[in-house]
């Protein structure tokens, strides 16, 4: 099933959607191309649980890390990783022992060290907004 979002209000909205969704899945991977709207899908989620500070993608950084209404958001970027080995250097084991829902953008790039996920969504943009597609 996929879901079609014409604006990045609506993207974001349904992050809070989603995030009630997710029940104990704690791992989450973002797949997709710049601009196709993951780290909206996060801030939605941010702003479901209270939070009203400022989300953005942790492209530099590669981790962000939030508390709001007593849950533990880790968000990364991987964008920027060159070797999945880098993601021993930032801790990523340490994260995703942590009681904290971890949303992983650019998975791809952590291939064969990251754990499967629980779950995976891919999403898109184009000129009709944006969409959303669980992945197995």
């Amino acid at each position: 099933m996929t879901l079609l979002f014409k604006t990045t209000e609506e993207t974001e909205q349904y992050g809070g959607t989603l995030f009630k969704s997710l029940g104990d899945s704690r791992l989450v991977f973002l797949t997709g191309d710049l601009g196709a709207g993951k780290t909206t899908l996060v801030r939605g989620v941010l702003r479901s649980l209270g939070y009203q500070g400022i989300v953005k993608s942790p492209t530099y950084t590669l981790v962000e890390e939030y508390t709001a209404g007593g849950v533990r958001i880790v968000h990364f970027d991987l964008y920027r990783v060159k070797d999945p080995e880098e993601l021993e250097w930032i801790g990523i084991r340490d994260y995703l022992q942590q009681e904290a829902y971890c949303f992983i953008e650019w998975p791809e790039m952590g291939f064969g060290y990251l754990p499967k996920p629980d779950c995976n969504f891919q999403l898109w943009s184009g000129e009709a907004g944006h969409s959303l597609e669980l992945l197995e």
